[in-house]
């Protein structure tokens, strides 16, 4: 094998190779958290409760569900059921937090508890089994579907504050139009595409 000098990406930037599951997961929540927090920065006060149509959920609503599912989720999370049986799901979709306040609030203290759990774990903890509406799951089944979830409606969240923000979003990933450019800048070391 020849010896073929690494080129190296992103200088002056962090790269980071990591093996580590619960990093890199954690990571890419802490990610898609700060995500929904720009959208929702951007979104108008008025935007935060409306409702495409009939059968969508506001931003508010989304919060609220994204909120019952982490704290039934990640409470007691190596120990009890992740379907807790104080969580009533359907009134998570009900009477959605009223202000940017209390939605932020709830964001923040949701995600708290989503960070809280993950911190102690360890690479032995990946195989352990939990239990999810009495389904075995392993941990890094559970992480995983977890991060899915979360981005999922996080995407719903960017969708609608982009909506509802008209003319006056500003892109929170790469704009239309400056792909090549960006990727200019990630070569260059300028940016960091993590």
């Amino acid at each position: 094998m020849r010896n073929i000098p690494l080129r190296v990406q992103n200088r002056g930037m962090p790269l980071e190779f990591t093996t580590s599951y619960l990093k890199d997961s954690t990571d890419l929540l802490r990610y898609y958290k700060k995500l929904g927090e720009r959208a929702i920065a951007q979104a108008p006060d008025e935007a935060l409760a409306a409702a495409l149509d009939a059968e969508s959920n506001s931003i508010a609503i989304i919060v609220k569900h994204l909120a019952g599912n982490m704290q039934s989720r990640w409470k007691d999370f190596l120990t009890s059921d992740g379907e807790k049986p104080g969580r009533n799901r359907d009134s998570e979709f009900e009477a959605p937090p009223q202000t940017r306040a209390e939605i932020l609030a709830l964001w923040e203290a949701s995600w708290k508890i989503v960070f809280d759990a993950l911190a102690p774990l360890t690479d032995d903890d990946l195989s352990r089994t939990i239990r999810i509406r009495g389904e075995r799951h392993s941990v890094m089944q559970a992480i995983h579907r977890q991060v899915a979830h979360y981005a999922y409606h996080i995407g719903q969240i960017v969708y609608i504050a982009k909506h509802c923000s008209a003319g006056e979003w500003k892109s929170l990933t790469i704009p239309r139009g400056k792909s090549a450019d960006y990727n200019s800048r990630v070569s260059a070391g300028e940016v960091s595409q993590r």
